[in-house]
């Protein structure tokens, strides 16, 4: 295969209604970069002749490849097998409903190499196709990721992104199967810079992502990228014990007073005492499991940018343990695990 300064990902999931408008919109783009470029279509069970019909563009169009999965394994799944098998210096990805810009990947690409950038994320400045609740639901979004993760996720910012050589290398030594890239990206810490762009309404067909599958979404965010859950009962634990002291002052004053009547002061106390003693318990076991969450995990602790030593801009490779080419992992082969859309992509 001849090298490729660029691969364009594509997760496809039930789009034959849109795909021909994809094609009639990405390829002049593509074939005016005067790079070498693959696109790298990625059928994540569909239904309905999206497969068929990208074999049939693929007979006018060479650069074109088709990635098939075993099965229907989720939006971030399929985005992973095709950046596992992309081979260009720079990788893209972009859904298939035309809501994020084909002609964006010009500029990204320029940005990338005149900015010797890493990353460059495709943020969405207008989202008034959007409907109220699309856009308020977005935004709550976005404002619990920041928290959860931190203040270098970028606001608006989906799965329309471009990535280096060497973020994807980085991203394809990752062990963990549950990956939200909206959120492993940003962690990186790779030099960034944005593009920004209207989002348009969907070309074609509907949906991939419903309120329900958003929801999962979300809970796959948090769960896979925070232990905060876990401290929940700690601190619900802390405030019942406070609550408890409270209680147990009223209760004597009451005592003292005569305001009670008898077997009331004892019950209270106990029954509130036990109840803070078992959620701080929890909460311990919860800091505990946290520990153990983040050690499944198996992230690398750092990432070297540079060696003098090596004389090289490359990332070696980092301390992780050999996945063994396992399915579900990013080194591995076969089916890859779903994820927080569990039978549904995009």
């Amino acid at each position: 295969m001849s090298h490729k300064v660029l691969s364009v990902v594509v997760p496809m999931y039930d789009e034959e209604a849109v795909l021909h408008q994809l094609v009639a919109r990405l390829r002049p783009v593509l074939d005016g970069l005067d790079v070498p470029y693959e696109v790298v279509a990625v059928d994540d069970g569909s239904k309905d002749a999206t497969a068929q019909l990208v074999q049939q563009i693929r007979a006018e169009w060479p650069e074109l490849r088709l990635v098939r999965l075993m099965r229907n394994s989720g939006h971030q799944a399929a985005i992973t097998a095709g950046m596992a098998g992309a081979v260009g210096d720079y990788v893209v990805t972009i859904d298939a409903d035309l809501q994020d810009p084909p002609e964006a990947i010009e500029e990204m690409l320029k940005k990338a190499r005149t900015e010797n950038v890493d990353v460059v994320y495709g943020v969405r400045s207008d989202r008034s196709t959007d409907s109220v609740f699309k856009r308020q639901t977005a935004a709550m979004y976005y404002w619990l990721m920041r928290r959860v993760a931190g203040p270098h996720v970028p606001s608006n910012a989906g799965d329309f992104r471009l990535v280096s050589r060497r973020v994807l290398d980085a991203i394809n030594k990752l062990p963990e199967e549950g990956r939200v890239y909206r959120l492993i990206i940003p962690w990186f810490g790779f030099p960034s810079t944005n593009v920004y762009y209207e989002r348009d309404k969907r070309a074609a067909g509907t949906s991939k992502y419903p309120l329900g599958k958003m929801i999962l979404l979300t809970t796959e965010s948090i769960v896979t990228f925070s232990g905060g859950p876990l401290r929940f009962a700690t601190w619900l634990g802390v405030l019942s014990a406070m609550l408890c002291v409270l209680v147990g002052i009223f209760v004597v004053v009451g005592v003292f007073t005569g305001q009670t009547v008898p077997g009331w002061a004892s019950t209270v106390l106990v029954v509130g005492g036990i109840g803070a003693i078992q959620l701080f318990c929890l909460g311990i076991l919860g800091e505990y499991i946290g520990r153990i969450f983040a050690g499944t995990l198996r992230r690398p602790l750092y990432l070297v940018g540079y060696d003098s030593m090596l004389d090289t801009d490359t990332v070696p490779g980092a301390s992780t343990p050999d996945t063994g080419g396992t399915s579900g992992t990013a080194g591995g082969t076969g089916v890859i695990g779903s994820d927080a859309s569990g039978k549904t992509a995009q």
